[in-house]
């Protein structure tokens, strides 16, 4: 993987995937306090962006090491287009950029993903923060999209993410219009989110050991509350944070909150006994 260009917040990267193809990766990095502090990487959903969890990530320096990493999944080809191979390109990244097991941080698709990889990569992963993921319960799934949809149409669904309507922005519109206004970007859409269905990890999420934060929005419509009380009982070393007037996006809902509960997490994370 190599750097690609470097700008005032971000650095691109080419990750090679399964698809034997490069992807080029944006990276964001906000250094902790101390080189000693837990390394968070942040993991973002099917429409997410890293700027989703800037607010998050720059409350949470006095505590811990943050990197941003935006796969563009909805440019995803061949074997890349898929929660395993999402997977893939995560691990590819982790190995690459960390030279310890790190705390991921994930938001639906991206909860997936860290899921997968602790159980599968254990040696890549420390521990999770896990906020509305997928893998166990999602109730609004996109089973297929029409070429060019309406502004309309992509409002409704985006907005099935929050609580407050109002978190809704414009530039996430536009954005969305011009990737799914494309039959290549349509494609993707579906075929991330089916895989992502089919891959159900309730026979195997026991087997996750990771010290793991459990952090849901009350008014979550997309993987509601039954879902996070389903991971909280399934994963032996859980706990649980319930955010008020919020739905499946947190870190963009309920930026503070969030980051009061991943600022303890990584309290705890530092003074866990080891071993």
């Amino acid at each position: 993987m190599s750097v690609l260009t470097r700008s005032s917040d971000q650095i691109d990267r080419r990750i090679v995937g399964e698809a034997g193809t490069e992807v080029v990766a944006r990276v964001a990095t906000f250094p902790g306090a101390t080189t000693a502090a837990p390394e968070f990487c942040f993991l973002h959903g099917l429409v997410g962006l890293n700027e989703h969890w800037e607010h998050v990530a720059k409350s949470i320096t006095d505590a811990a090491r943050c990197t941003l990493l935006e796969i563009p999944l909805l440019r995803l080809r061949g074997k890349d287009c898929s929660i395993h191979g999402a997977t893939s390109l995560t691990a590819n990244f982790l190995e690459d950029h960390f030279d310890r097991p790190v705390t991921l941080v994930g938001n639906s698709f991206g909860g997936h993903v860290a899921l997968k990889l602790a159980l599968t990569r254990p040696d890549l992963v420390h521990s999770l923060v896990l906020a509305g993921s997928s893998g166990l319960l999602e109730k609004s799934q996109i089973g297929s999209i029409e070429l060019r949809p309406s502004r309309r149409w992509l409002r409704e669904k985006i907005g099935e993410l929050f609580f407050d309507k109002d978190h809704v922005s414009d530039a996430d519109i536009e954005r969305a219009h011009a990737e799914l206004s494309t039959k290549d970007g349509a494609r993707a859409m579906v075929r991330l989110s089916r895989s992502a269905r089919k891959d159900h990890l309730g026979d195997t999420i026991a087997g996750i050991a990771q010290p793991t934060l459990l952090v849901w929005g009350k008014e979550d419509t997309v993987t509601p509350p039954e879902a996070g009380r389903a991971f909280a009982s399934l994963m032996p070393n859980s706990r649980m944070v319930w955010l008020d007037r919020c739905g499946h996006a947190p870190m963009i809902e309920q930026p503070e909150p969030f980051a009061d509960a991943m600022r303890t997490f990584a309290h705890e994370l530092r003074t866990a006994p080891k071993g």
